[in-house]
């Protein structure tokens, strides 16, 4: 007797199948994995590319941002201020860019064979895990070098860490499924990362916000998150000010995410 199953479309607003996604996780580590190898395939530097760009970034913003146009880092030496922000916004923006271009770059694959379409965005927002820790141990050498100790407020990097994460990905999950019916999506990314990095503290502090628009401010979850990456490695009291509003819009960034990506699905190998 053959084991097979119908696949029917979804209809209306429907949230993701957990069960499902669970049972092909083998092809969740899959792509998880070929994704890593694939960005250092046939590369002379191989990982050493998530060490040397977030260090010249480090250093044009400095050379910019610090010495030239000398941007206030609340006492802060401005190299350690500009990576602890670069950290965080770059898995970001890379996690955005991928996921959302996750569904069109694997066209073939969805055409050919069913699985749950999730799997590629939450994939590519997987595979940049590597990078971000990478990152994160490039700090401490930082640290070193500035003779800064973290306190307590390390306890709450995973809270940061899951804010990070449920942002990237649910912006990722709307942009990926926009993007098979819009390919002005994958064209306009780039240019709308870029202005989205001046419109978070990456070079420069939550500080020179005025107080009246704070709160509005703060409704962008990666100000909580690098402002509270700040706060914990450096020991200083979190902006928890800022960390709940846009831990509370990340929230429903994932979760608005997960109900449009499974809207979306039924369409996607139809005009992918």
């Amino acid at each position: 007797m053959n084991d097979w199953q119908t696949i029917r479309p979804t209809k209306g607003w429907q949230m993701i199948d957990l069960g499902e996604l669970a049972r092909y996780r083998d092809l969740l580590y899959f792509l998880t994995v070929r994704g890593i190898k694939a960005r250092y395939a046939q590369s002379v530097l191989g990982v050493g590319w998530a060490i040397i760009q977030p260090l010249f970034s480090t250093l044009v913003f400095t050379v910019v941002f610090g010495n030239l146009a000398r941007v206030s880092s609340d006492g802060i030496p401005y190299a350690l201020f500009s990576f602890l922000g670069l950290a965080p916004w770059t898995y970001f923006s890379s996690t955005l860019n991928e996921s959302a271009n996750s569904l069109v770059s694997n066209a073939g694959l969805i055409t050919k064979v069913y699985f749950p379409r999730l799997v590629l965005p939450l994939s590519a927002a997987l595979s940049k895990l590597l990078d971000f820790a990478i990152s994160l141990s490039i700090l401490v050498f930082f640290m070193i070098y500035f003779q800064v100790a973290p306190g307590w407020g390390l306890l709450a990097l995973p809270l940061l860490l899951i804010i990070l994460l449920t942002t990237s990905l649910g912006l990722g999950m709307i942009l990926s499924a926009m993007s098979v019916q819009f390919r002005d999506v994958k064209h306009a990314l780039s240019f709308v990362v870029q202005l989205l990095m001046y419109a978070a503290p990456v070079v420069y502090s939550t500080s020179a916000v005025p107080q009246a628009w704070r709160f509005w401010y703060s409704l962008n979850p990666m100000v909580g998150v690098i402002e509270g990456f700040r706060a914990a490695f450096l020991d200083r009291p979190l902006p928890w000010d800022l960390i709940w509003p846009g831990a509370a819009v990340g929230a429903f960034l994932f979760v608005f995410g997960m109900f449009y990506f499974r809207r979306m699905e039924k369409v996607f190998a139809d005009v992918a």
